[in-house]
């Protein structure tokens, strides 16, 4: 396993491909370098592009974080990008975020990060919808009562701390205030946002509140039978969407 010191601290690391921009992969909020299975290497292949994956701290076998996560927690990851993007010598870079990935991608696109060339956003979220707390509370139940936290153990060396840190800021009753809207016009590259008309923790109203408040371009590709991950539900249509988007 590769790792990067960055701020004192080990991250998991992946490298895949060669060219710029770099195409920098965030994960989802339960998410790590091994749950992007092959699509880094995928689309590293299909560009022409060098990929960059990493897990955050708490997630994969990245150093861990001392609980609980505060409800700024995707604010502070987009503070700390430039400095995981320096250690790693990228220069320019295209990020490709899913779910809280894609809103960490938002929020540093935002801050007029110069190197950023460009956003790929794998069910991005900018509000917080009924529906997604509703299925983080099944989550929580499905973690305690079933066997969702055998899975995820696969993934993460500190598996309580990586479910935890995410599952209770998101029931906290102070999240309900989290709201990424006015971030929006202060983004000018160009962005894809890829959504499943069957994610439940989602709904096309994020893809309409991303597309009427960007201040950039905007693709959108809406697929058919899928849940919250097009890259493991729809991975031929997802990498379809974002080789496209890229050469």
């Amino acid at each position: 396993m590769a790792t990067l010191a960055v701020d004192g601290h080990a991250l998991e690391i992946a490298w895949h491909g060669a060219g710029d921009p770099t195409l920098v992969f965030l994960h989802e909020g339960l998410g790590s370098v091994s749950l992007w299975r092959d699509l880094p290497a995928q689309v590293a292949a299909a560009t022409g592009r060098r990929a960059f994956v990493y897990s955050r701290r708490g997630y994969g076998q990245s150093d861990p974080i001392t609980p609980p996560r505060p409800l700024t927690y995707m604010h502070d990851e987009a503070a700390l990008l430039p400095a995981i993007l320096d250690a790693a010598g990228i220069g320019p870079a295209i990020l490709v975020g899913h779910s809280d990935g894609a809103s960490i991608a938002l929020i540093h696109a935002a801050t007029g990060a110069r190197r950023i060339r460009g956003l790929i956003l794998l069910a991005p979220h900018v509000f917080v919808e009924d529906l997604s707390v509703a299925s983080i509370e099944a989550a929580r139940i499905a973690y305690l009562e079933g066997d969702l936290r055998a899975r995820l153990a696969r993934h993460h060396a500190d598996v309580d701390g990586a479910f935890w840190g995410w599952n209770r800021a998101w029931l906290d009753p102070g999240f309900r205030a989290w709201n990424l809207e006015a971030f929006l016009p202060a983004i000018r590259v160009p962005t894809l946002v890829i959504q499943g008309r069957d994610d439940a923790y989602g709904t096309l109203a994020q893809v309409d509140a991303i597309a009427r408040g960007l201040g950039g371009p905007i693709t959108t590709a809406i697929l058919d039978a899928c849940g919250h991950a097009p890259h493991r539900d729809q991975p031929a249509a997802t990498l379809a969407a974002i080789t496209a988007a890229i050469t």
